[in-house]
């Protein structure tokens, strides 16, 4: 079973299951809300979490909004679109749902579709741009246009490729979660 399977009952029901009728943030995202950086697991997050949006007010680029049952969620397609990993949500938040700074922000990396620009050999490079990790390149090719070429260990998961992709071809993956899947 594969993430885009696993579809929570509440947007099953509302047809989601139809890619047509998804938003931009699902289709980028996945079903599964992106909490805060540094957020502990998603049940205790949800447990001890008060809700109070202090980490929403306190984000600078305007990417954490209220999602499902007021908890905190990052939406790459809101405010500046990418994470600067500020920690401004970590240090107004007087609840234990963070986990140390020291620690990776996020898990969760990106993917390149078939709809990206140059796979259709059309120049584009949008997304390496507006990518401060250089996890995404483009390598020269004789007789084409240079082909997206990415490391996947330097990303950080800020979001950033996400809002410059003109065709929407760039998605989070969650390596966690797909290796949960390929167990079942």
């Amino acid at each position: 079973m594969s993430p885009e399977h696993s579809l929570p009952r509440r947007r099953f029901l509302r047809g989601e299951f139809f890619t047509s009728l998804q938003s931009k943030t699902v289709q980028q995202q996945g079903f599964q809300g992106i909490r805060p950086p540094w957020a502990v697991d998603n049940q205790q997050f949800i447990e001890d979490c008060t809700r109070c949006g202090a980490c929403i007010q306190a984000c600078e680029t305007r990417i954490l909004v209220k999602g499902e049952g007021d908890f905190p969620e990052v939406h790459f397609d809101r405010g500046a679109g990418e994470c600067t990993f500020c920690q401004r949500c970590v240090t107004v938040c007087p609840q234990p749902i963070f986990r140390p700074l020291t620690e990776p922000a996020w898990f969760h990396r990106v993917e390149v579709s078939e709809a990206c620009l140059t796979k259709k050999g059309i120049e584009c490079r949008s997304c390496e741009d507006s990518c401060e990790m250089r996890a995404i390149r483009f390598k020269p090719t004789l007789g084409q246009v240079s082909q997206i070429s990415l490391n996947l260990e330097d990303c950080n998961g800020c979001g950033a490729c996400l809002k410059s992709c003109p065709t929407f071809a760039i998605k989070i993956i969650y390596p966690d979660l797909v290796e949960q899947c390929k167990k079942i």
